[in-house]
């Protein structure tokens, strides 16, 4: 009877700490797409600055987006390492980026070819060129979609260095995000959120209104906790 008895509570406190770890990764997942929300929320378009000259089109280096982003995702938590795993497709290289934030890691994949002749069929590139060069392409890809990063010109179509339609103007965007941690009672915050999603609002920026809500949320729950009113 005691060893059946010691059985039972030895798979309660099992099944006890499967939902503790449960809960913690789903709190963990939240936590990630409430983080990289406001990454994209932050980000704006990244401006083209170098050209390919068989198609003749402007994009940017993966240095070029490493410099815009990186400041950006670290400073909301977020690390990426990338590594290689064997592809489903022949004469391909399968670039793998890991993002992780707090206990959460999502993984992305780009399938890159590896390329050794040119347009007109003649000898570019040796294998190890080849293949280094789809790695930086898969990369840079990677980095791209990991945010959703539009790449373009700041050129506006001659509407005055107007924001574009659909995204708010990135300082303004930052500055109204980062003002919600300086937020010190519950009616600051209110009105700070209220202002700050109309003015996404009138954007067409869900990406920005989305990022407002959960600092609004998170803030809150900071100043529930420290007892404010």
């Amino acid at each position: 009877m005691e060893i059946a008895l010691q059985s039972g509570k030895a798979d309660q406190l099992q099944i006890l700490q499967e939902m503790h770890f449960k809960q913690m990764a789903r709190d963990a997942e939240e936590a990630f797409n409430d983080a990289m929300n406001a990454v994209q929320a932050e980000i704006g378009r990244v401006k083209p600055n170098l050209l390919n000259p068989q198609t003749r089109s402007k994009y940017a280096s993966y240095d070029k987006l490493d410099a815009e982003l990186r400041p950006i995702y670290t400073r909301h938590g977020f690390s990426l390492s990338f590594s290689e795993e064997d592809s489903t497709k022949p004469n391909h290289v399968r670039v793998i980026c890991y993002v992780s934030r707090g206990g959460h890691t999502r993984v992305y994949r780009k399938d890159m070819p590896v390329v050794t002749t040119g347009i007109k069929g003649n000898e570019m590139m040796t294998p190890t060129h080849a293949t280094a060069s789809a790695d930086s392409y898969g990369k840079r890809y990677l980095l791209k979609d990991i945010f959703n990063v539009a790449i373009g010109e700041d050129d506006d179509d001659g509407n005055g260095g107007q924001p574009v339609r659909g995204m708010m103007d990135p300082d303004e965007r930052r500055e109204r995000y980062e003002h919600f941690d300086k937020c010190i009672s519950f009616e600051e915050l209110e009105e700070h959120w209220r202002t700050s999603r109309k003015a996404a609002i009138d954007a067409k920026d869900d990406d920005a209104k989305n990022a407002f809500d959960a600092a609004k949320n998170r803030r809150k729950a900071e100043l529930r906790q420290a007892g404010a009113k």
